[in-house]
Formats: C-alpha cells, structure tokens, sequence
C-alpha cells in the first residue's frame, strides 16, 4: 500500500494497458468516396478531415476517382483494405459496385464508417454507422414542396451524377414533393456543359419555373445561364450545399434556398471517433445526423465568413 501511494504522489498511471491500445499517433484512418475532383462539396469533407488529424494527432488519407467511377473506387477500397488501417470510411453511391469491398474490411476487423452517400447500406456491408444528411430523398421532397407552397407548377432537377444512389433518390424526392410535375436533366460536372444544358432546357420548356441543383458544381454555372438567359430572379431557384457564389445569390434574392448538409462534420466527426476507437475502444451506437438544414436568403451572411474557409 505504502509503494502504491507512492507512486501516485509522482504521477504514475494505474489505467490497465488494454484500456489504451494505440496512441494517437499510431493511428492511420484511410478515407474512399466517389467525390470528384471538381465539386466543391468534396472541399469540405477534406478540409474536416484535415482539421481533426491535426488536432486528435492521427494520420488520415484521402482518396476519390477523379471523375465518376465507381469501377476506379471499387479498386481504391481494396487498396485501403489490403493496407490495414485502423479505420475506413467510404461512401456507398453503389452498393453492388462497392459494397464486397467494404464488407471485406469490415470481416477483416477494419472498423467502417459510412458518410454521405449509404446510410441504408449500413448493415450490409458490415459498417458501425452513419454520419451524414440522410435521406437525400426527404431533401428532395421538402425542396419541392417549398417550391409549390411558392406557386412553381413544374421543375426541374439538375443532376450532375446520374447513377449516383444517393442523386438519383434526390430527383425522386422532388418529383414527389412537386406531385410529379417535375422533369431530370442530365449534365455533367464541366461548368460549360452545366451552362449550356440549362441554357438549352429552359429555352425549350417555358413552363418550367422551379429547379433544384444537387450540389455547386452544377448550382454555380447555373446562375450564370439564367444571368444570360435573363431569368436570375423569374426562376425559382435552389441547390444543395454551400459556397460563397451560392451564399451571394440567396443574399441578392436570386435563389430560394439551399440545403445544408454540414459535410465539414462528415469529415471531422469520424476522424475523431475512429481515432478514440483505436486509443479507448469508444464509439457512438447510433448514427450521427449532419443536416439537412434550410439556409434561406436571410441567413446567408451569417454563414458567409465560414463559406469563405470551406467550413460551410
């Protein structure tokens, strides 16, 4: 007894060696999503993850196709798998292209989180939970009905990843929210084919006064086409996610809103959690909801300053 008081007056730790199984520093989380290079939406993610290695101490990569591939993804969470990380976190935008992939981490032990694009996969392939937005779908129905309660009869979807689960389910979202009324355009995520397309599809549907862009990259040409078609303003516009180009127009009243999906966090919060997994074998039970969140005209100074940092 006499010893042991001893050495706790100098400070020595009692706390059982398997209580802390690797120090942070040991830590290595290995990021595969389906984020081209090009969307900003991405930016955010990456900027999060960044973030928490730096202030938890581990080591995280980060690794997408450059442009849409599942094929190229499906090859890139082998790779990760076949290196063992202490935790891997994916998106899931085709559970048939990816999903053996990510059950085999998780059947080798690898610990898996899921963001974004997935939630519903969660128990297929193996993985502890979700963080993210949610159902894309919901979004897509809540933005049609904002746009009805407005008096838009008819919209359109602007999708720059068709193919993409989790796009494909915002469309039909939509269409529900509208009742229907509601038409798909397909683009691609190069800014003149985005400016061109919506060019074209307005010219040749009048009737159309309501769309919903699925993300900057394809919400940003956007606005430029309806600047130079002369229908900033007289189309009822709105996107997911933020920018500062996005945070501008709904400041100038020429969008509606845009849907947040705080996709900071989705590269913030697992960095944390795989990172004390692997320290104190701790995780959250539950899945963790990022958004989504209504930024409306009113709101967008507020958030601009953190837009500009790629926070928001």
């Amino acid at each position: 007894m006499l010893c042991l008081a001893m050495l706790a007056m100098v400070g020595v730790s009692f706390m059982p060696a398997a209580a802390r199984a690797k120090p942070a520093s040991e830590v290595r989380i290995v990021f595969v999503t389906h984020g081209e290079a090009t969307d900003t939406y991405w930016s955010a993610v990456k900027l999060g993850l960044a973030d928490a290695a730096k202030r938890m101490g581990s080591k995280v990569e980060y690794y997408a196709p450059d442009v849409w591939d599942v094929v190229k993804m499906q090859k890139m969470i082998d790779t990760a798998v076949a290196s063992h990380p202490d935790g891997l976190v994916v998106t899931i935008p085709d559970l048939q292209a990816v999903g053996p992939s990510i059950k085999k981490a998780s059947e080798e032990g690898i610990p898996v989180i899921v963001i974004d694009t997935g939630e519903d996969q969660v128990a297929d392939v193996g993985a502890r939970f979700y963080v993210g937005s949610g159902s894309l779908k919901q979004s897509g129905i809540d933005a049609g009905k904002r746009f009805r309660a407005e008096g838009v009869t008819r919209g359109v979807c602007i999708n720059h990843e068709v193919g993409n689960a989790s796009n494909d389910e915002a469309c039909v979202g939509f269409k529900e929210g509208m009742n229907g009324a509601m038409d798909v355009l397909a683009v691609t995520m190069d800014p003149a084919d985005v400016k061109s397309r919506v060019e074209a599809y307005f010219a040749s549907h009048p009737g159309t006064t309501g769309a919903l862009a699925l993300g900057p990259a394809s919400a940003v040409p956007t606005l430029v086409a309806l600047k130079e078609s002369d229908l900033l303003g007289k189309i009822h516009f709105g996107t997911f996610n933020l920018t500062p180009e996005v945070l501008d127009a709904l400041a100038h009243h020429q969008m509606e809103f845009a849907i947040d999906f705080q996709q900071y966090m989705m590269g913030f919060l697992p960095v944390v959690f795989l990172t004390m997994n692997a320290e104190f074998k701790t995780m959250p039970t539950a899945n963790v909801y990022t958004g989504p969140a209504f930024v409306l005209p009113e709101d967008a100074a507020l958030v601009m300053d953190l837009a500009k940092k790629g926070i928001r």
